[in-house]
């Protein structure tokens, strides 16, 4: 069940919030884990077992990796006046937390790498790659003394498979939503507002990134060896399109549906085709990922503090984790590895200070840029790519090309560019910002809700990009 769907929009919903909202204060953890479980279950049920099965271990695990008072990671420097017996206590507690810390990151990693590499079978496990980070970042917290372990199963369980953002983010650490867990209001105003969030991540979803996505589509049907340069850029630009708006949408119903219950998720997207940059565009794309990867694999590496070749190491080594956690086939190193390419060429143009004299020219570079590497994200048969890379660039020699092949998809799908690109800006937050709260802006909102229903009801539902990942 996704959230673009019938079954969610008209069932699961409307009851979910009627239970939730006549829970008492004190039980709403049980609702909301409950129905994230019914959620999860009614998606993918043959998983909900390995999902319960990670809440248990993880939740005992984060029991028992907690800095003992006076250990090193408190900074306590007072051994010397403590008692022998005590001290040697401490320090087999250090070992065994540091070994069950070890052992439980080794678990996760390695159940997400099963999977990721397909030997579970056909498919990954909705939300697994999400979840696992986030046990990773919770359990990381608690054993570095950041946080302090949860003592309650209900609510780690609860932030752990809270169905807004349980199957694609945005990736929340605990000490973001922990304070919610144990002490939050759902208010009409919370509601209202949740509701008109969701609304516009929908319309993203099914009537901009479902739509303009058909081009790409109707390309990848056609064959890549049958299509013209103008014609295969413009199905690059509907590809950028497609992936930014439905990863987009999705984010902003998970918002949506967080702040209906009383959470306030954080920021995923900030314009990202703004951006001057490929190193600027990732730091607006995906934020939550960005941080994740920064926080617990950048800086523990050592980030930028030990000089310039240690700093491109580093970004090297997260450019292919990030890969590898999209996907194990080649095609994503080749992803990662050109993003790593063209951020170092930038870190170095960078310090000549060029980029402050270069008018538009940054955001032209990055909108030529991205669709190519959206291209080696999307096609994942190494030889098709090559192909479409080679139409793109005029380097293969095409079959059966017809050179306006381009125009009708211009026409067709000319309204839907504009729109993608006005929506790309913060044109249209400023739009949405300034006649939310108006009796104008809420019926638009209602119709364009209704519209997507319709949408749904007549075309099917339209999958997640990212559950794929």
């Amino acid at each position: 069940m996704v959230f673009s769907s019938i079954e969610f929009l008209l069932y699961f919903l409307p009851v979910f919030f009627i239970l939730y909202g006549i829970t008492p204060k004190s039980l709403k953890n049980m609702t909301l884990l409950s129905g994230s479980l019914i959620f999860y279950a009614l998606g993918e049920p043959k998983y909900l077992v390995l999902l319960m099965i990670s809440i248990f271990i993880n939740y005992f695990a984060g029991l028992h990796i907690q800095p003992a008072r006076g250990s090193k990671e408190n900074k306590d420097r007072s051994d010397k006046n403590k008692k022998r017996k005590k001290y040697k206590r401490q320090q087999k507690h250090e070992r065994f937390r540091r070994l069950l810390f070890l052992a439980a990151i080794a678990a996760n990693v390695g159940c997400l790498a099963f999977f990721k590499s397909g030997a579970g079978g056909e498919g990954l496990p909705l939300g697994i790659s999400f979840y696992t980070f986030q046990i990773i970042s919770y359990l990381t917290d608690v054993y570095r003394g950041e946080i302090k372990r949860e003592r309650s199963f209900l609510r780690l369980a609860s932030y752990i498979a809270m169905f807004p953002q349980l199957l694609s983010g945005p990736i929340v650490s605990y000490a973001e939503i922990e304070p919610a867990l144990s002490n939050r209001k759902m208010t009409a105003e919370s509601i209202q507002d949740g509701l008109k969030v969701f609304t516009v991540g929908l319309v993203w979803k099914v009537l901009l990134a479902d739509r303009i996505g058909l081009l790409w589509n109707e390309v990848q049907v056609k064959g890549f060896e049958s299509i013209s340069t103008p014609l295969a850029w413009l199905a690059a630009f509907a590809y950028s399109m497609e992936i930014y708006f439905d990863f987009y949408g999705y984010s902003l119903m998970a918002i949506g549906l967080g702040r209906m219950m009383g959470f306030q998720l954080p920021e995923n997207f900030r314009n990202p085709y703004m951006a001057r940059s490929v190193r600027d565009f990732y730091r607006r794309w995906h934020i939550t990922l960005g941080k994740w990867f920064c926080k617990y694999v950048y800086i523990p590496l050592g980030g930028n503090r030990r000089g310039e070749f240690r700093t491109v190491r580093n970004l090297l080594a997260v450019w292919m984790l990030t890969s590898l956690w999209h996907g194990s086939t080649a095609n994503f190193f080749v992803w990662g590895g050109m993003l790593w390419f063209f951020i170092t060429v930038e870190r170095q143009l960078g310090k000549t200070g060029l980029g402050k004299h270069l008018g538009i020219l940054p955001h032209l570079y990055l909108w030529a840029v991205i669709p190519v590497t959206w291209m080696c994200f999307a096609i994942t048969d190494l030889s098709q790519l090559q192909v479409y890379l080679g139409r793109m660039f005029g380097l293969v020699e095409g079959i059966n090309v017809r050179s306006g092949d381009w125009q009708p998809a211009l026409e067709n799908y000319g309204p839907l560019f504009a729109v993608s690109i006005a929506a790309c800006t913060p044109i249209m937050q400023k739009i949405y910002h300034k006649w939310k709260d108006t009796i104008p802006g809420m019926l638009v909102l209602a119709a364009l809700f209704w519209v997507c229903v319709w949408r749904i009801a007549v075309e099917g539902e339209n999958p997640f990009m990212y559950f794929n990942f």
